[in-house]
């Protein structure tokens, strides 16, 4: 697909569609919850490896997540290091669809990044599935062109949306702590060091 504006980004993940954008990290793919499955269809990617929902704010993540995580540590984390680039993986509550995470649905990760047009994207549309917008097992795409190119299904945000090229991210992952139960637990070293 062409790349597309804002608008029409918005308006197509609203009504079920693979997209791209910026992110703090790498660029997304990205779509609403209960499409996740163009995700995994589009990247070729393995059930095994879950997604992440993304976030504009915390308040957006308060219902996907159990009422069995730690809260304290939960808000403890967050308030020092979102938005940022850090991935928490905590218990999952019902509303999650199993597609997000199909063989452990009793996680999520989550994340609210430190982009602002990822944040005002993702405000207007509500939690996404996202993952870094390339084929699984190959570098990240950096440039949207080349994530359209690649994606002709998704609607890839346009550069002329996009204010600072800052905003196009580090490209380093993020980092993955997952709670378990007790403490957070690295997963994935990327660009944030953790100090809880």
């Amino acid at each position: 697909m062409p790349l597309v504006s804002l608008d029409l980004l918005v308006s197509g993940i609203r009504s079920g569609q693979l997209a791209s954008f910026p992110t703090d990290t790498v660029p997304a793919l990205a779509a609403l919850p209960s499409s996740s499955s163009l995700i995994f269809n589009a990247k070729q990617r393995n059930l095994k490896k879950p997604l992440i929902l993304m976030a504009a704010n915390i308040s957006q993540l308060w219902d996907y997540v159990s009422a069995d995580c730690d809260l304290e540590s939960w808000h403890h984390v967050t308030q020092k290091y979102w938005p940022g680039a850090l991935t928490l993986v905590v218990p999952a509550s019902k509303k999650i669809p199993v597609s997000l995470n199909p063989t452990d649905p009793s996680t999520i990760g989550i994340r609210v990044p430190d982009s602002e047009i990822a944040r005002k994207i993702i405000a207007q549309t509500g939690p996404l599935a996202t993952t870094s917008a390339n084929l699984s097992g190959q570098p990240p795409l950096r440039k949207m062109a080349e994530i359209a190119a690649k994606f002709p299904q998704a609607l890839a945000l346009s550069p002329e949306e996009i204010p600072l090229q800052s905003e196009m991210g580090t490209g380093q992952p993020s980092t993955v702590a997952k709670w378990d139960g007790k403490n957070w637990k690295i997963l994935r070293q990327g660009s944030v060091i953790l100090d809880i």
